[in-house]
């Protein structure tokens, strides 16, 4: 069993020794049932030490029961939280690109569904395993009570179990295909979040979002969720019926096949009987372990996947940002990836550009012409294909490209904002961020204290102010601000591009602007524009032309 093997893979001795025990809470459990049948017509001295003898046994398995189910507990808790850590470093640590090509559906589908189900079925492993000990030991007395017996009844669990196992199968196969389907749900609801106002202003499109999209992929996923746990339940109902099958066998047909004594019979049937408690939960946990084992796939398919692409970890050495670099150079670089519409791959590069400190270099091109993917490559977001990345004279490798990062401060077009100045350590912190809300003119509306924002429920436009504001407390030697004008109201733009701009220059800060206010590009140091992934034009001056490499 996969979920089994998970478990093993964090606490093997732990969970051996939580198996124990609840193997003897369970032939200690099996033992009364032998001990009842035995003090059937007993009566004197006999009878009570079968009393002592039945409740020590029914102390002994309470205890081991309990013991057992504790020790696994722990063991399933301790490893999904492991588990949740371990996959958040890998999200932390995969290359932009690949996090960007795996998807957001996809991700959240592992942490909204596929943890949950893994957790769920922990929390009733310790029930299994205690109710497989039952069975196991109530099977040892069958045998021990009579052979014949005993294999007649192993035939019918054999035909019985194969089944039952043939339909989970199938039923597995919907589980896998009602989760692949869930990533498509998921990839609906956030697009009706994110689109609420475009599907509420075009009844046309609201209509074939809800019925075609939405609606159809919910339904199949019901479809398929609905498939399995027929399969299931129909399973379950013919296990137990297959049980009253075998005590009716015993009763109304052994006896006329072979001598068998109604002491014994009696016994057998007693615990029959109690087996079907035991085989009814093993047999209704297995929907939920079916679905188990599909997230377990799932995120080992994940971790691969992640894996295999690389990673970017945390060097093992802190690193501080270099104020005082010198030059930063593009060499031949060249980065492609496939296009979103299918129509093949988009080429940026080969680029090859040197930028200085104290710049203000705007990017400028048409839409998907390569603005931010070159912004990227730039902030050492994307690892490019071919070409090499200079910083300071120095080759930038992969083991230097986290490094190389905390030299950048950046605020994209789809930035997120987060609620507090997370990992920004300055002395004054509040006072600071203080003078820089008077600047933005925020401090009518929001408030710094302990580094915790007081509200981040602000227009578009202000709430880039406050992604504004984050880069400045980091006050990194390099600032990146894609678009970032384009929610402000042409007041504000004025202060951005004639006040904020040359401030950051004064401080000796390159900046580059991913923009396409015309207006305002006489305030560039540089001018570089981009068409189809290709560097057309590198403008110095209004007056000077000097054209690319490429």
């Amino acid at each position: 069993m996969k979920l089994i093997a998970f478990m093993m893979q964090h606490a093997r001795r732990t969970l051996i020794l939580a198996i124990l025990a609840g193997v003897i809470g369970g032939a200690a459990s099996t033992a009364l049932l032998f001990v009842i049948n035995a003090s059937l017509g007993r009566k004197g001295a006999a009878a009570t030490t079968l009393i002592y003898v039945f409740l020590g046994l029914a102390a002994m398995a309470m205890l081991t029961r309990a013991f057992s189910a504790l020790l696994l507990t722990r063991i399933g808790q301790g490893a999904l939280f492991k588990f949740r850590i371990q996959i958040s470093h890998q999200v932390l640590g995969v290359p932009l690109r690949r996090l960007e090509e795996v998807g957001a559906p996809r991700l959240l589908g592992v942490l909204t569904d596929d943890i949950p189900n893994i957790t769920n079925a922990v929390a009733n492993v310790p029930l299994i395993c205690v109710n497989i000990a039952a069975l196991i030991t109530c099977l040892v007395l069958l045998a021990w009570m009579s052979w014949v017996l005993f294999l007649a009844v192993v035939v019918l669990i054999v035909i019985g179990t194969i089944t039952y196992q043939l339909p989970v199968l199938a039923a597995t196969r919907h589980i896998s295909s009602a989760r692949k389907e869930h990533n498509n749900v998921l990839a609906h609801l956030r697009s009706l979040i994110a689109g609420i106002k475009e599907l509420k202003l075009n009844r046309n499109r609201r209509r074939v979002f809800s019925s075609e999209l939405l609606e159809g992929s919910a339904r199949r996923y019901q479809q398929h969720t609905m498939s399995a746990m027929k399969i299931y339940v129909l399973g379950a109902t013919w296990g137990e019926m297959l049980s009253f099958i075998t005590i009716g066998l015993l009763v109304f047909v052994a006896p006329h096949l072979t001598l068998v004594s109604d002491k014994t019979l009696t016994g057998f049937v007693l615990v029959l009987l109690y087996l079907m408690g035991p085989l009814e939960f093993v047999m209704n946990q297995s929907p939920q372990i079916g679905r188990a084992n599909v997230a377990l796939k799932n995120v080992e398919e994940m971790g691969l996947t992640l894996s295999r692409s690389g990673s970017d970890e945390e060097p093992a050495i802190e690193f501080s940002a270099r104020p005082a670099w010198k030059s930063l150079d593009l060499a031949n670089v060249v980065f492609s990836y496939d296009r979103d519409d299918g129509s093949g791959r988009f080429v940026v590069g080969p680029v090859d550009l040197s930028f200085n400190p104290g710049e203000l270099i705007f990017f400028t091109g048409g839409n998907g012409s390569g603005k931010t993917t070159l912004a990227k490559i730039i902030l050492g977001l994307y690892k490019p294909e071919s070409g090499k990345i200079r910083f300071d004279g120095r080759e930038v490798l992969d083991e230097d490209r986290d490094n190389f990062r905390q030299n950048f401060s950046a605020v994209f077009s789809d930035f997120f904002l987060f609620e507090s100045l997370l990992g920004i350590e300055n002395q004054n912190l509040d006072e600071k961020a203080t003078r820089y809300l008077q600047q933005l003119q925020l401090s009518h509306k929001v408030q710094v204290k302990d580094g915790t924002i007081s509200s981040i429920d602000l227009s578009q436009g202000q709430r880039k102010r406050l992604a504004l504001l984050t880069a400045y407390m980091e006050d990194r030697p390099i600032f990146l601000f894609d678009e970032w004008a384009a929610d402000q109201d042409s007041m504000f733009k004025d202060i951005f591009y004639y006040q904020l701009l040359p401030e950051l220059k004064a401080r000796g800060k390159t900046v580059f602007i991913i923009s396409h206010d015309e207006r305002y590009y006489e305030v560039a140091d540089r001018l570089i524009k981009l068409d189809n992934g290709q560097v057309v034009m590198d403008q110095h001056s209004a007056k000077h032309l000097v054209p690319s490499a490429s």
